[in-house]
């Protein structure tokens, strides 16, 4: 693997969200649902999120929603995420689905054992972007979760930005995306990554230079190491699985 996902704690994001923001435009976010069914529900529930998504469009619903299905972890667990937008779009998303909220009680909900729910914004000075590799079927996500306290959140941002600035820096040729999670709940991360591949045989492909080696070429070895000490110092704990994107389960509006 490439270990774009900074993996801190060991001796060695979500979809394209766009564009960095204006410093004065009005803050995007978007919102992720993630489902969890158990395998002798898994049919009536990918039936009835497909009713769902139909009631939608005949309502006309104008907002877009992604589906990934979990190909490691929970192989069970279904995410969507909307497309990005201000907080008061989810205003009228709210109203415009409330058409079709029978439907999902009725169609989809029997058949969950969970559902989660947070929002998602991206910080563009923690991400490592690039005109290509931002985009691809397959995409590797990494949860942190820090240890409480202001000062531990400041820290990790800051070293984040540290190594972001060494992908642009060196011209890394290996993207990734950060997202801060709001609102997710006690056991919900603090942050994302994620980044992209159009294949397996890309997606487990060693990464030349590795993440800490590039680091390591920017701001030598001692500092490299400080790094990785101070980010694990603040880290509870990181995990890693792959989604795919489903486009049979993902609801796209009519224009």
């Amino acid at each position: 693997m490439k270990g774009i996902a900074l993996s801190v704690l060991s001796a060695g994001l979500l979809l394209a969200m766009g564009g960095a923001a204006a410093a004065d435009a009005p803050a995007k976010v978007s919102r992720i649902y993630t489902d969890t069914v158990a395998p002798a529900s898994q049919q009536a529930y990918l039936a009835g999120i497909k009713s769902y998504n139909k009631c939608l469009s005949e309502h006309g619903f104008k907002y877009a929603w992604t589906a990934l299905t979990h190909e490691t972890g929970d192989v069970y667990a279904y995410s969507y995420v909307s497309d990005p937008v201000s907080w008061a779009d989810f205003d009228a998303m709210h109203t415009q689905g409330k058409a079709c909220d029978a439907t999902f009680q009725q169609q989809v909900n029997p058949h969950l054992k969970s559902e989660s729910s947070a929002f998602i914004q991206e910080e563009a000075e923690m991400s490592h972007t690039t005109p290509k590799g931002m985009s691809g079927d397959l995409m590797e996500i990494t949860y942190f979760k820090l240890k409480h306290g202001y000062m531990h959140d400041k820290t990790f941002v800051d070293m984040a930005k540290k190594i972001a600035a060494a992908a642009a820096k060196s011209k890394w040729a290996y993207p990734y995306r950060f997202v801060r999670v709001i609102d997710g709940g006690a056991d919900a991360p603090d942050f994302m990554v994620v980044s992209y591949a159009p294949s397996w045989a890309e997606l487990g492909a060693d990464a030349n230079p590795s993440l800490w080696k590039m680091v390591e070429g920017v701001y030598g070895k001692d500092a490299t190491t400080d790094l990785r000490k101070t980010l694990s110092e603040v880290t509870e704990m990181n995990a890693s699985h792959i989604d795919r994107r489903d486009a049979e389960l993902t609801y796209t509006p009519a224009h």
